[in-house]
């Protein structure tokens, strides 16, 4: 199972060239549709998303391992977002000199000390892996990052494994079209997110999505909202702007947009730069966080995402805090963590900028941010070490050993790109829900999972940033 392509049909242009056609109207009959750019002609364009024509073989065990591991990160996520001095300690360093992070960090300081107005936290979490393949060709399942906002393609998935079914079995490969996994994601989130809604108590308050102005990946959320209609629950999709003109709070601190009452606010916005783009919006982030409705997830969670944070969770001794009586866990979630160095100012820090700088090949530099295609490799991390090396600025970094999965042949499926066979790299991600009352945790689960594909010639970039296609596991 070292190729994706099955043998017979791998050499075959004019095969392959019938399949892509075959997997292009398969996905499109079944619904996977993302909006991807604004034309001069049009005010947007709606294609296929990009997939990879067959699935990937991926090792049972570790694809089992990430899945049974999901529950813990959850609980680990949950703990740390209710641990205000842990989160002071951790970002103390990056707040000084990232001004993204620090404004969020603001925000929540200003929630600790007003106290959150509600008792109901709901996250909705995806756990990103690589299998890192040793000398002696084993592979073993190492965390990149942990997704705690807007974690995307949760809808996309939930329809890809039909896809992959139908272009399988029209190939002629009936029983590997048998193993592809069933997987609805979409639901997992919506059942979560329903939940959060029932908790805060009024039928007639809806659920609503922040989202972008140019949403390019607008049918992915609508699978989730999908399965919140199929409950009977309102929703309604605002943009930071619709919320800064209509919302507002009542006495009591129930948040109303549009004359509407807010149950849940489900952030599909708002992890990066460049969705704020006035003060106002950010006005209407504090507004919402300050708000009785839930927040999917609160800007406390939002926080544990940073990559700084991950960085100090592998700092020895930290899991233990957060698992006191449970060795075991501790174990595995560590087992699943690649080196992470930090770039604070001191012997520390300066031991990991020499330590990059004399082999950069084997690690890749990482600022707080979200969204795919932020971080530095080979030459161009140099250049951004040596700049910053001296100073500060270079704690808005962290360093990480550079992961190396195992290649595998495939094709990618975009709109106007060429029909070629690719040496590509996959990426697991993992999605996981859990919502909490006060000290009561109702519910914690692993919903379904996520395969991400691209060519080796990229070195980062998800499927937003147009680089990484969807994909499915074809476990052996």
């Amino acid at each position: 199972m070292a190729n994706a392509i099955p043998e017979k049909i791998r050499m075959n242009t004019t095969l392959l060239e019938h399949l892509a056609e075959v997997a292009k109207d398969a996905a499109l009959l079944k619904g996977v549709l993302m909006r991807i750019q604004e034309t001069p002609n049009s005010s947007e364009l709606v294609t296929y998303a990009p997939f990879t024509l067959f699935p990937t073989p991926v090792p049972e065990a570790v694809f089992s391992q990430a899945l049974a591991l999901q529950t813990h990160f959850n609980t680990l996520v949950d703990k740390i977002s209710q641990d205000a001095e842990f989160l002071q300690d951790a970002l103390a360093s990056t707040i000084e000199v990232d001004d993204f992070t620090a404004r969020l960090f603001k925000i929540h300081q200003q929630i600790v000390k007003e106290g959150t107005s509600q008792s109901v936290v709901c996250g909705l979490n995806r756990s990103d892996y690589m299998l890192d393949q040793a000398e002696d060709g084993s592979s073993s399942l190492k965390q990149i990052e942990i997704n705690t906002i807007a974690a995307s393609f949760g809808g996309l998935s939930s329809c890809t494994p039909d896809v992959h079914r139908h272009i399988l079995q029209v190939a002629g490969q009936l029983e590997q079209s048998e193993r592809i996994l069933d997987n609805n994601p979409a639901a997992g989130l919506a059942r979560a997110v329903a939940k959060a809604w029932e908790l805060y108590g009024s039928e007639k308050a809806v659920i609503m999505f922040l989202v972008e102005e140019g949403q390019r990946n607008i049918f992915d959320h609508r699978y989730v909202e999908k399965e919140l209609w199929n409950r009977n629950i309102a929703t309604m999709r605002r943009r930071f702007d619709d919320v800064s003109k209509t919302g507002s709070l009542d006495q009591d601190k129930r948040l109303f947009v549009d004359g509407q009452e807010v149950a849940v606010v489900y952030f599909r916005n708002g992890y990066m730069p460049q969705n704020y783009n006035s003060e106002k919006d950010w006005d209407a982030r504090l507004m919402m966080e300050r708000s009785l409705a839930v927040k999917c997830p609160d800007i406390s969670t939002h926080l544990v995402g940073t990559k700084k944070v991950q960085q100090v969770l592998a700092t020895p001794g930290v899991l233990e805090k957060f698992f006191p009586h449970q060795p075991q866990v501790v174990e595995q979630i560590r087992a699943t963590f690649a080196g992470l160095y930090t770039l604070d100012m001191g012997p520390e820090g300066d031991q990991t900028v020499a330590m990059a700088l004399a082999a950069p090949e084997r690690f890749v530099l990482k600022p707080q941010r979200e969204g795919g295609g932020n971080n530095f490799y080979g030459s161009e991390m140099c250049e951004v070490l040596q700049e910053v090396k001296d100073g500060t600025e270079r704690t808005a970094y962290i360093l990480m050993d550079k992961i190396h999965p195992a290649p595998v042949q495939n094709v990618l499926l975009r709109r106007d790109a060429p029909l070629q066979i690719s040496t590509c790299l996959s990426e697991l991600g993992v999605f996981g829900t859990y919502v909490r009352k006060g000290e009561d945790m109702v519910l914690n689960e692993c919903v379904g999972h996520l395969l991400r594909t691209k060519s080796s010639e990229h070195s980062d970039g998800g499927v937003a940033s147009g680089v990484a296609v969807l994909d499915n596991p074809l476990l052996f």
